[in-house]
Order: structure tokens, then C-alpha cells, then sequence
């Protein structure tokens, strides 16, 4: 083959017969199948009002806080290839409180036997190339408050599905939901009105939200809520 023809998998995307719709559809099946927690009809959610954010902001810039393995990077990445956008996913990728050993959601096959921690980087690079995503998908590496204190570019959706505890879960509102733009999204995961579900902090986060008046409702699927900032 020549170094300059296009791979198959470039081949796949721009043939007429394939088309966007096949494309969005074999990632949906990808991210449907990568490790993680996100039931489908959230992640299918969550890549509409992405679909929304990218059609809407030019040349617009997503950011997902919490990555995990990347599922919600596929569904996230979906839209921003499909928009021109441009998703940066930021994780830490040693695993939330709730990850660790002794707790119902660890998973010992993504602890790195070398520093006895939790590394999902791994496997979180490979769910990416797989989906063949890297030029619409920015891996962060790193902590969220730093990186967040450091961010310039206003945002056309932001995610946010990191540590669940009271501190890494306010943490990421106060640093990044500044940063969504006027008419943009922010996504909040495992909003649980009910203690007896879920954690409290994501639907402390999503109350907070409201009640600034500075964001309104606008979607509910699941845990997940969608809102949409009106002013500041």
C-alpha cells in the first residue's frame, strides 16, 4: 500500500456507502462494549446532547471529567467527530474511592502489579485507537482542580462523572463548570434523588446548579442530567 493511501478504516468513513450514520453507530456498539458504567440508554444520551453542543459551537471543545476505561469517551468522542469538535478527557486514572480494594466496583485486573495501584490509562488508550478516535480525543492525564485552575477555553459541554465523594465531586463543579459558555452544557453522572440509589454529592451538584440560576434542566435519562447554562 502507499504511505499515502488511505487505511481501511479511513476508507470505511468517507465511503459513500458506509456514511456518518454507519460510523456513529459502530462507535455507539464500541462504547456500548467497553468496560465501565454507564447503562446504554445514558451513554446514548449523553452523545445527543454532545450532538447538540457540537452543532451548536463552532469548533467547539468538550471536556469529560472521570474516564474510567473510556466508555463515556467513545460516546462523547462519537460527537465530536461527527461535529469537528474536540474532546479532552481528564483522569487521574488510579480509580475513585469506590475502585479501591475492599469496594463493591474494584476491578482487580486493571491494578498495575508493579506499583500495586489502579491503572486504567491502559486500557482506557486502547478502548480510544480501538474506536479509532485520537484526532477527535485528547487524553488529560492528571488532577482535575490543577488542570482545571490552569484552562483558558470556554467549553461547549462539560462532563462531569469522577470521584463520587464529597471532595473530588465539589472539586470538579467549583473548577470546571466556570468555564462553561454562555448556551452550553454541562452533564452531571449519578444524580440519585433517592440516598438509598446512590451517593449524595452528584445530586448535591446537580441541585446546587439549579438553584444558582445560572443553569437550567434540559434532559434527564437515568442518572444522567443535562443542563444548560443561562447566564452567570
Amino acid at each position: 500500500m502507499h504511505p499515502d493511501s488511505p487505511t481501511p478504516t479511513e476508507r470505511s468513513r468517507t465511503s459513500p456507502t458506509a456514511g456518518a450514520g454507519d460510523r456513529r453507530a459502530r462507535l455507539v456498539e464500541l462504547a456500548r462494549a467497553a468496560t465501565g458504567f454507564m447503562p446504554d440508554d445514558e451513554g446514548e444520551a449523553l452523545l445527543a446532547a454532545a450532538l447538540r453542543a457540537g452543532e451548536a459551537f463552532p469548533d467547539a471543545t468538550f471536556v469529560e471529567i472521570g474516564a474510567w476505561c473510556g466508555k463515556s469517551t467513545v460516546y462523547l468522542g462519537a460527537a465530536a467527530e461527527a461535529t469537528g469538535a474536540v474532546l479532552f478527557s481528564l483522569d487521574h486514572h488510579h480509580g475513585s474511592e469506590e475502585n479501591q480494594a475492599g469496594w463493591e466496583h474494584h476491578d482487580p485486573t486493571l491494578v498495575d502489579p508493579a506499583s500495586g495501584r489502579i491503572d486504567t490509562l491502559p486500557r482506557w488508550r486502547r478502548t480510544v485507537m480501538g474506536a479509532d478516535l485520537e484526532r477527535s480525543v485528547v487524553g488529560l492525564v492528571g488532577d482535575s482542580p490543577v488542570v482545571s485552575s490552569r484552562w483558558t477555553t470556554p467549553l461547549a459541554l462539560c462532563f462531569i462523572d469522577g470521584g463520587h465523594g464529597e471532595e473530588p465531586a465539589w472539586a470538579d463543579f467549583r473548577g470546571w463548570s466556570p468555564h462553561v459558555a454562555e448556551g452550553a452544557w454541562l452533564a452531571i453522572h449519578d444524580v440519585f434523588p433517592d440516598p438509598a440509589d446512590g451517593g449524595r454529592p452528584p445530586y448535591d451538584l446537580w441541585c446546587h446548579a439549579l438553584d444558582s440560576g445560572a443553569f437550567v434542566e434540559d434532559g434527564e435519562t437515568g442518572s444522567l442530567r443535562i443542563l444548560r447554562r443561562v447566564g452567570r
